[in-house]
């Protein structure tokens, strides 16, 4: 009923008829002729009555009363139906830079950002030193994960996260098990690596979450951190990737150091891998 009270007929392609109205918004016939169900079935579903609702409907309903993403999933949780995969309110489509100041102030530990296809769309100085991302290279994490020579060298518990990579991006492709571009990057990268064929005809599932990383910096030496998955809710197609030191080999003062003046001009001609 809240939000039939902030459509008008105007935004609904009503017109007003020029006489005034008891009813703020539109009335309950408006919304069941506009969603083409019967009138007395929408009083039903505003009143929470048990009766069958069916995606189609409800996303008929949420179409005339102008429902957000999150306001349509709100709907469908009511409705006692699963709601549909989360999608970017176009409000918040220009978080990206606030993300990109977020990623930025976690220097000198690594950070990037990913969206659902694990596409890198951001990364900070700190994960090109340490992680090797750079413009010139396959610009997605799961491809670069295995094939990228430079990422490989380093990663000395590359062999231990693999089957955890995979599954994981296994997980995320079950959320939208219809999406091409999900399958675009496997079969890419079917073509390119054996070893991901060998692990994605697994099938293993993994939630995103937190994967400890040893690392062989050519300049600094061994680095261990802990990577941490994180999702915000207002931008559902976007994961943000934190990197953060464990108490060994010093990694904490070796990432200090590689992000100062004088370990930039150190890094800046590493040994070969």
């Amino acid at each position: 009923m809240s939000r039939r009270a902030r459509v008008s007929p105007a935004e609904a392609g009503l017109p007003d008829g020029g006489a005034r109205r008891r009813t703020p918004g539109l009335r309950r016939e408006e919304v069941a002729v506009l969603a083409g169900v019967g009138v007395s079935w929408y009083q039903w579903l505003e009143q929470g009555r048990d009766i069958t609702v069916s995606p189609q409907v409800l996303d008929s309903v949420g179409r005339v009363l102008r429902l957000s993403s999150v306001e349509r999933r709100h709907l469908y949780v009511l409705a006692g139906l699963n709601p549909p995969a989360p999608e970017v309110d176009p409000r918040y489509a220009d978080m990206c830079e606030g993300l990109r100041r977020l990623i930025d102030a976690w220097m000198p530990y690594p950070a990037h950002i990913m969206d659902a296809y694990w596409n890198t769309v951001v990364y900070n100085d700190a994960a090109g030193a340490v992680l090797g991302m750079r413009p010139e290279i396959t610009q997605n994490c799961l491809v670069a994960f295995f094939t990228d020579p430079i990422y490989r060298s380093r990663a000395k518990s590359w062999e231990q996260n693999a089957a955890n990579v995979v599954a994981q991006y296994r997980a995320a492709c079950s959320e939208r098990p219809d999406d091409e571009g999900f399958r675009a990057v496997v079969d890419e990268l079917r073509e390119l690596s054996p070893e991901f064929a060998e692990l994605w005809e697994r099938r293993d599932v993994a939630p995103g979450g937190q994967v400890r990383k040893e690392m062989e910096h050519p300049v600094v030496g061994t680095l261990v951190v802990e990577s941490t998955q994180l999702r915000v809710p207002a931008r559902p197609d976007l994961t943000i990737v934190l990197h953060t030191a464990l108490p060994e080999a010093d990694t904490a003062a070796k990432l200090e150091w590689l992000a100062s003046p004088e370990g930039r001009r150190g890094s800046m001609y590493p040994v070969a891998g």
